[in-house]
Formats: C-alpha cells, structure tokens, sequence
C-alpha cells in the first residue's frame, strides 16, 4: 500500500467514498456506522449519560506502546470512565494532511478498532477532512463518546480523610514521547501506558457508590491533576512518596534529565477519590484487572492542610501545585 493522501481524498466524490470504504468502514464496520446516514441513530435505556469530546494532535504519531489511534479512543473512553460511565459509542473526526501514507493511516484506524474492540465500545459516526501540505502534522483525530453512567455513582464533596487511589504507575507515556521525540539517544524499555480503562466501572460494581470522583492524570500528570481536585473541593491532601510507582527506568531517565515525574503524562491511569474506610477493598477490586494490577492507596485528604503536599521518603514534606511552565507539549 503505497498510495498516499491527496487533495482529492477530501472533496467529498470518488475518492473520499474510497477512503472512507477502504479503510474506516472496514476497520469500523457496524450496522449504525455503515446505515449511510449523516447521523447516528441508536436506541438508549432510560438512565443518566456522560457525552465528551477530545481532540489528539501527539507529536510522533507512532511512539512505544501506541499510536495517536489507540491514544485517542482510549483518551474519549477513559474520560467517560472518570464520569462513572460504561462507554458506548463514539465518533471520529480526521484531519489529515496531502501526502500522508495510506499506509499509516490503515494502521492507525487498526489501532482504534483494537480499542474498540477490547472495550466493546462501537464508532458509529465520523468526518474526514484532508488539508494542503504543511498545514497539518500528519493526522489530527478528534473523538466524542458517549457513555451510560452507573446508577450507583454520585459525584460529591470531598471531605478530610476520604483516600486516594491510583490505578499504577505514573509517567510513563510522557516519558516515551519525551524520549523517542527528541532522540536523546538513552537506551530503554519504556512504553506508553496508553489503554482504555473501561473496565473499572462494572468490575467496581456496588463498590462504585464509595466512589466520590474519578480523574485520569494525563497533562500536567499527577501532581496537576490532584492539585486541581484540592482548589476546586477546598481541602488539602498529603500523599505518600513510598505508595508512588514509579518505574525504575522512567526514574532514571527523569533524574538523569533533572524532570520530575508527578508533572508528566499518564494515559492509562485513574485517581480515584473513595470513601474514608473503603480504599482498602476498592484497591483488592482493582488489583484483579489487568490495567490495575498495581493500584495502590497512596494519600488522603486532610483538612490540616490547604494544599496538595507529599510526604517524602525520609519523612520531610514538600508541596505540590499546578504545573506552570511547559513540560513538553502534544503529548496526547
């Protein structure tokens, strides 16, 4: 497959309804998508929904352990999740620029029907638009989903002592952009952690009503995501830098670089606020799925303090606040 995209893939005739044939329908294929209509029309049950939108310009396209394909599906799924909700139907929207590889495009769309099909989530309506060269970096994704939210979660107030739960390790898909974007020439096994965690919600099940809020901690990476939580319910929280997983390769790359690992990217991480008294079994709930196996209780909320701070390993404390300067950008 060596064709690449042309101006003439965009202007809606012959070529667009190939492109579209040959490689979305084929990857996407199902009965709402492929009904020829402008629009998705499906049923729905009675019941609360969650409906986002995201857009991925990641710069590479292609990195260890993904693809802005797969990051993008599991970007929309993994936002509905952090909703309370069991993720649906989504749609894709592709900018894309002249002189791009069918080739790579066809591997992207297979990555997004991997996704879809691990999660059983559908897309059933989508856009494609092609640019002049220079215009667009390859491919820019737009996805919504929507999703049905677990009768169950109720989002409420954080107070003091409600615990924090982290699905696993952090940093490790900001870390592989960092690395294969700039060619720093260290040798490494690290991949993206980028993967859908749709999974969470029917496997919490009842548990869920113990649950306060989800956020997954993907810009500004942990530290951000657990400050913004702290300003917007009010409360302070201490962290333990022992319950913080971190792997040793992505350690050494952010010691060696002088970078700090709380700021950087995690794609396929979830912060969980629970309940006082109910972190222990929601983390041996987590642990039993594959995307979770080291979820980890890793602080709670305090209201002796008005800010997010950590608790070092040899006992200081040092406060964390929002990410200010730029880190590294398009990283999802």
């Amino acid at each position: 497959m060596n064709e690449k995209i042309t101006i003439r893939h965009g202007d809606g005739g012959l070529h667009t309804s190939r492109l579209i044939h040959d490689i979305f329908y084929r990857h996407f294929e199902n009965a709402i998508l492929t009904g020829y209509q402008d629009a998705a029309i499906f049923a729905m049950e009675a019941g609360r929904l969650a409906f986002t939108t995201d857009g991925f310009v990641v710069k590479p396209i292609f990195f260890s352990g993904g693809d802005i394909g797969k990051l993008a599906v599991s970007g929309t799924i993994n936002d509905l999740t952090a909703a309370g909700a069991i993720p649906l139907y989504l749609s894709a929207g592709f900018v894309i620029e002249e002189g791009f590889e069918m080739e790579k495009l066809d591997q992207i769309a297979s990555s997004m029907s991997r996704a879809c099909k691990m999660t059983g989530v559908k897309i059933v309506t989508g856009d494609t638009k092609v640019v002049e060269k220079g215009l667009v970096d390859g491919v820019y994704i737009n996805t919504s989903g929507i999703g049905r939210v677990h009768e169950c979660f109720r989002p409420r107030q954080i107070i003091s002592g409600d615990e924090i739960i982290l699905t696993g390790s952090i940093a490790e898909h900001g870390t592989a952009i960092l690395l294969e974007r700039y060619d720093l020439g260290l040798q490494s096994d690290i991949k993206s952690d980028c993967g859908p965690l749709s999974e969470i919600i029917p496997a919490l099940g009842d548990y869920i009503k113990h649950v306060k809020l989800m956020r997954d901690p993907t810009r500004g990476g942990l530290a951000t995501a657990l400050c913004e939580i702290s300003e917007s319910h009010h409360i302070g929280a201490l962290i333990e830098e022992e319950k913080l997983k971190i792997r040793p390769a992505v350690g050494a790359v952010h010691e060696l670089l002088g970078t700090d690992p709380l700021y950087f990217a995690s794609e396929g991480r979830m912060i969980l606020i629970t309940e006082k008294g109910c972190g222990t079994e929601i983390v041996k709930v987590l642990k039993c799925l594959e995307s979770c196996r080291d979820a980890e209780q890793i602080g709670t909320f305090n209201k002796a303090y008005n800010k997010v701070c950590l608790r070092t390993a040899i006992g200081g404390e040092r406060i964390l606040s929002m990410l200010e300067n730029q880190m590294i950008s398009r990283i999802c």
